[in-house]
């Protein structure tokens, strides 16, 4: 369903400190013009949709909060949160902490997070109400970096993560985790993320449905035991499989 391309770290061979983080960040890292930008298209893109009945044909979409909106309409996405306002990206005090049931628990700052190496993948953006966007154009970190960097135990069974959106968490088993084309994405579409795309990092799962790619990541947890995330609370699959959960294929 990808198209996959690693990209090594900018300028060669990657200086790590004595915890194994990279130490310089890569070429691409958000500075100030650019954080300016993402927040400024994050924010000039979007508009409260009144009539949401046109959005949603699917019986589960009476489910849905009210806090929902458009963004550009007519390029197929559509943007979906469950608080007001959205999270705000700051990347000189955003923090991703990658915890749990792991060897090396660790607390990423921006600049150790851009510095990891990445991948590039192009995949096509399905939601569960309907509709899909095609040729989405990633680039972010693989699983297997964040576990070769956290070192799960084996008793880690689930990944779970939660959004700076407080009440939205969601979960992954390891072997969704470590599907080859998932990723912690930094970039869309040669650009940084939108804030309403989920600014600075979110989950990419081309083979499920939207409502498991938690966008404004805060924290990903391993953990023992499953656990129903925000939308599984209200009746959504918690395999959100393309074509074979609840929802249109």
């Amino acid at each position: 369903m990808s198209d996959g391309e690693q990209i090594p770290p900018a300028g060669g061979d990657q200086d790590t400190g004595p915890d194994g983080l990279p130490t310089r960040p890569r070429e691409f890292r958000i500075g100030r013009a650019a954080f300016l930008a993402t927040v400024a298209a994050g924010v000039g893109g979007i508009f409260v949709a009144p009539a949401l009945s046109r959005i949603f044909s699917n019986p589960l979409s009476s489910l849905l909060p009210s806090s929902l909106g458009d963004l550009l309409p007519g390029n197929g996405w559509r943007i979906y949160n469950v608080q007001d306002p959205f999270p705000t990206f700051n990347p000189a005090t955003y923090r991703l902490t990658v915890a749990g049931l792991v060897e090396r628990p660790v607390t990423l700052t921006w600049n150790q997070i851009t510095a990891l190496p990445g991948a590039v993948q192009t995949s096509t953006f399905h939601c569960v109400t309907g509709w899909t966007v095609d040729g989405v154009r990633w680039e972010g970190i693989r699983t297997h970096t964040l576990m070769d960097l956290v070192k799960p135990l084996p008793s880690a069974k689930f990944v779970t993560f939660q959004s700076m959106e407080g009440p939205y968490v969601d979960q992954l088993s390891i072997e969704q985790f470590t599907l080859p084309d998932v990723m912690i994405a930094r970039q869309m579409d040669g650009g940084p993320i939108s804030r309403a795309h989920g600014a600075p990092l979110r989950l990419v799962i081309p083979d499920m449905y939207g409502y498991k790619n938690v966008k404004w990541l805060a924290s990903i947890t391993f953990v023992a035991k499953a656990s129903a995330g925000f939308w599984e609370q209200r009746g959504y699959d918690i395999d959100a499989w393309v074509g074979r959960s609840n929802g249109y294929g």
